[in-house]
């Protein structure tokens, strides 16, 4: 965590300058503005992350020197076997934008599929004790 805490400070504070710098230059409030959201959003991110660290006390093996590789194994989850419904989601959400474009009706059918294939997609292991 002190690591991703670092790289958001480091974003920071380049969003920081570089706002600095466009905005005195440019005199253009857009440009500014979009710089300063992105300060805001990664100084919000980094403190997000130092906060963290501090919480768990460094307790993360990748956040240690003298850390060894065999301390960040966890447990090995579970991997599901081979599914069709990513490809009836990609499916029913083709349809669903072709029918945006071209009737109504395919609208209705496209939402049907998509809603069936992410129904499937998120009870497909739903009975499993595992």
């Amino acid at each position: 965590m002190k690591g991703e805490g670092r790289l958001f400070a480091v974003m920071t504070v380049f969003f920081a300058v570089t706002g600095l710098i466009y905005g005195f230059w440019a005199q253009e409030p857009a440009g500014t503005a979009i710089l300063a959201v992105a300060f805001l959003m990664s100084g919000l991110i980094a403190l997000f992350w130092f906060v963290q660290y501090r919480r768990s006390g460094g307790g993360r093996p990748q956040d240690r020197g003298d850390a060894e590789i065999a301390e960040a194994v966890g447990p090995v989850g579970f991997f599901p076997a081979r599914s069709g419904y990513p490809v009836l989601t990609a499916a029913g959400l083709t349809v669903l934008a072709l029918g945006l474009v071209f009737a109504r009706w395919l609208v209705v059918v496209g939402a049907v599929v998509l809603a069936l294939a992410v129904s499937g997609f998120i009870f497909q292991y739903g009975d499993d004790d595992g």
